[in-house]
């Protein structure tokens, strides 16, 4: 079995290595990239850890392989984690082997290469549940503390890290360990303290985004859970086979196997429990599935963990073989397709870009944050985001100061056609102008003398009512993009 997890190790990392660099970089991936580029305590979707690792990546981050460094490197570094964790349990070398070729092989970690916020707190969470297992087996309070640094620093990834937090210190209460509970929770609070202080005197923009902005539009759906359990059976489903009868002789004692239970068992029913009124995508469960093959590894008789790893090798194949032949395919193969101009703009956003501008003194800019972070990736222009956006993605309301540009022409690039007259009002002559590529059509809407008093009182008006009307519960001592324009 080991040499097959090195097989296995070696195939997939060749595999994403080669996907990663053939895939275009996609929107958030460019958006993430502008927070490497622009370091800050903080960012208004979530916590800053992922633009603290991008800037270190600035000079790579280029190239989509150079971007994706992190990903790429997360599923390898994680089936390693397991395997040690098992082998310092005392779990044998099969059961450890077989975990972590499970972990390579789970669908997520074969084909997802792309950098998000959840890279960092997949990787840390792990650390964080290993390390504290680790702690409760020696009696450790410097360990919990470990655990619970390295738990903050998840936290400064992205929320999800909670319910690994709550999970970690039930199970520690629940088996008379208050005080590794406690030590843990001194390890996490510099970090809770720190995203505490930046949302004070940012609009509380992570907290009003994460639990009011982004839920405006939430609304019970029938088929929520029904996608739920199908995500779980697409992700995981011979590991809860294999866990479904339980081995007699599997490691007992001192083995965690109750706070791995627990690790994946909170969040998959707290996901549960979202799905009628949330749609639960498929990378919310990526820093849960290690505390899964763990328990699994734990738990199920090791000859059904080989043939789930078998199951899962199959899959991967398939997974692998759809990908090339998709690589293989021209761009032009899925015109007609609705989402062909997206697409397009994905692969040709520098182009689309350069071709917009008229002039070197012209604003380049766009209607959405998507289009806007695409195309500042890739031209290294500045790219502000005209009118109201959308609900995600709006740190460009920091970024962005709309008195600078009063009197300024702009390029607003657009992917679907525009109402001029809703643009005359903001400028003195207004044009729109066509970019025809790979049998997509863009627009851009040229705008002569920005208006900034009429977009102020109106447009930034809008986006007050509607993305930052503060709760009375939210604490919020300053927020700078209301100070800004005095609203």
């Amino acid at each position: 079995m080991r040499r097959a997890f090195w097989i296995a190790f070696g195939a997939t990392l060749a595999w994403r290595a080669w996907f990663a660099a053939v895939v275009p970089v996609t929107a958030d991936e460019a958006y993430f990239a502008l927070w490497g580029r622009e370091p800050a305590a903080g960012y208004y979707d979530h916590p800053p850890m992922i633009g603290w690792w991008l800037a270190l990546l600035v000079p790579l981050s280029g190239s989509a392989g150079g971007l994706r460094l992190p990903a790429l490197a997360l599923p390898p570094l994680l089936a390693l984690g397991v395997r040690a964790l098992l082998a310092r349990l005392g779990a044998g070398a099969l059961r450890a082997d077989l975990a972590g070729l499970v972990v390579l092989l789970l669908p997520l970690h074969v084909w997802n290469v792309f950098v998000t916020t959840d890279v960092p707190l997949a990787l840390f969470t792990f650390a964080s549940l290993a390390l504290f297992a680790l702690a409760l087996r020696a009696g450790s309070q410097a360990g919990a503390w470990g655990a619970g640094v390295l738990l903050g620093c998840a936290f400064l990834s992205k929320y999800f890290a909670l319910l690994t937090g709550i999970a970690m210190a039930a199970w520690a209460l629940a088996t008379g360990r208050a005080r590794a509970a406690l030590w843990l929770f001194v390890g996490a609070l510099p970090a809770a303290l720190w995203n505490l202080a930046w949302n004070l005197d940012a609009c509380g923009a992570n907290l009003l985004f994460n639990l009011v902005v982004r839920h405006d539009e939430a609304g019970l759906s029938l088929a929520g859970p029904a996608l739920y359990a199908a995500s779980v059976a697409y992700l995981a489903a011979p590991l809860f086979w294999a866990a479904l009868r339980a081995d007699e002789n599997a490691p007992q004692g001192a083995m965690p196997r109750g706070l791995f239970l627990a690790a994946w068992l909170v969040p998959f029913l707290a996901f549960a429990a979202l799905s009628p009124v949330r749609r639960v995508g498929l990378h919310w469960f990526a820093s849960f599935l290690p505390a899964l093959a763990l328990w699994c590894a734990l738990r199920a008789p090791a000859a059904r963990l080989a043939v789930a790893a078998r199951v899962l090798a199959l899959f991967a194949l398939a997974h692998a073989a759809l990908g090339v032949a998709l690589a293989a395919q021209p761009l032009e193969r899925w015109r007609g397709l609705p989402v062909y101009a997206r697409l397009v703009f994905l692969a040709h956003a520098g182009e689309i870009g350069r071709a917009a501008v008229p002039a070197p003194d012209w604003i380049l800019a766009a209607d959405s944050y998507s289009a806007a972070a695409l195309l500042e990736y890739h031209t290294r222009l500045r790219v502000p985001v005209y009118g109201g956006g959308s609900t995600h993605a709006r740190h460009d309301d920091f970024r962005t100061d709309w008195r600078a540009y009063d009197g300024r022409d702009l390029a607003i690039v657009r992917r679907v056609a525009p109402e001029l007259d809703d643009y005359r009002p903001y400028f003195r002559t207004v044009e729109l102008r066509r970019i025809e590529l790979a049998g997509a059509t863009f627009y851009v809407v040229l705008g002569r003398g920005f208006d900034y008093r009429r977009y102020r009182d109106t447009v930034l008006v809008g986006v007050r009512e509607r993305y930052y009307r503060f709760p009375a519960w939210l604490p919020v001592r300053r927020c700078p993009v209301l100070e800004r324009y005095d609203l």
